[in-house]
């Protein structure tokens, strides 16, 4: 018996953090803007709290937290797309 609480709760801890990259990878592509102000509009209608946004390596990276977890979103500014979202350890 706690061989299998222990698989249902490792399976959900799984299965939460794979949703999470999932979610966070269907972010790559999309439209978000050239701007500080369109990229943080955009994260906000998507569930994230933007902290900051800066420049590096002529990128604009998001620092934002959904669902208790810290993502870093990079966009180009010169064509407002995602380009890369990494869970931030």
């Amino acid at each position: 018996m706690k061989a299998l609480k222990q698989t249902i709760v490792l399976s959900s801890i799984g299965i939460f953090t794979l949703a999470g990259v999932a979610f966070a990878s269907n972010l790559d592509g999309t439209y978000a803007g050239k701007s500080e102000t369109e990229i943080t509009s955009l994260l906000q209608e998507q569930g994230y709290e933007v902290r900051d946004i800066e420049v590096e390596d002529d990128l604009l990276e998001a620092y934002a937290m959904k669902d208790g977890v810290r993502f870093e979103i990079y966009v180009d500014p010169n064509t407002g797309k995602i380009v890369k979202v990494e869970e931030d350890d």
